[in-house]
């Protein structure tokens, strides 16, 4: 830890909307898919910055539901970095203790891709350190779709739901909700991400482009929370 966070709280579960790859490949007027590989890369450091200052559990949007309409070439691409990075977090992971955990609707990719994930998921398994959860194929409110659907086919009696049933349904079940969520690149908008979890997030945006967003940027993020006052709707 830096002298900067001396003292300072450290959430226990960071959520991050990783946003800005596209403009960032225009400001240095190279391809869409290096502003994606660019932001891979900076999303290894992160990764790896979260674990050692102690945080429990890291959730990053890295592909909606929504994603699918971008060009063909962008997806295309984006898939090819899924299936190098499924292979290198592996290594990541095993290096820093980390559990992976994906969450989305995963039966719209290839084959293949499928078959990475659940060895990516099978191998970090009994990792006892940061759980990191990347969604892919996310929604929010496909997930709350999908968790009713769970609810309803597991026979949970839907007359007296608990808050904490349709928690303990959502992909992210078992899971503390996010204390801090951070987008980049500057946009006020949540973009259909951990709709439910996020009811008591503290949010902080940043300007600064994915690509860009290191360690600096992390610890501004971080001291930026510590001056907030959690109430959770109290006084």
């Amino acid at each position: 830890m830096t002298d900067r966070l001396q003292g300072l709280s450290i959430p226990e579960h960071i959520a991050i909307i990783l946003d800005g790859n596209g403009r960032w490949a225009a400001k240095h007027n190279v391809p869409r898919a290096q502003g994606h590989r660019a932001g891979c890369e900076t999303l290894e450091g992160i990764v790896e910055d979260c674990a050692r200052l102690g945080v429990k559990y890291l959730t990053v949007y890295a592909f909606s539901t929504e994603n699918w309409k971008r060009s063909s070439e962008e997806v295309g691409a984006l898939m090819q970095l899924f299936r190098f990075y499924m292979v290198k977090l592996i290594d990541i992971a095993m290096k820093n203790d980390i559990r992976v955990k994906m969450i989305g609707d995963l039966s719209r990719f290839d084959p293949d891709i499928r078959a990475g994930v659940e060895k990516l998921i099978e191998k970090t398994s009994d990792n006892e350190g940061m759980t990191f959860a990347f969604a892919v194929n996310y929604g929010g409110r496909d997930e709350l779709r999908r968790a009713v659907m769970s609810m309803a086919q597991d026979g949970t009696d839907l007359m007296n739901l608990t808050e904490k049933d349709i928690s303990d349904h959502l992909d992210t079940g078992g899971m503390p909700d996010p204390d801090l969520l951070i987008r980049t690149s500057g946009e006020l908008r949540i973009s259909n991400f951990l709709l439910w979890q996020i009811a008591y997030s503290e949010i902080y945006v940043t300007d600064t482009l994915w690509p860009d967003f290191h360690r600096t940027e992390l610890e501004d993020a971080l001291i930026a929370y510590n001056r907030r006052s959690r109430r959770f709707g109290g006084r």
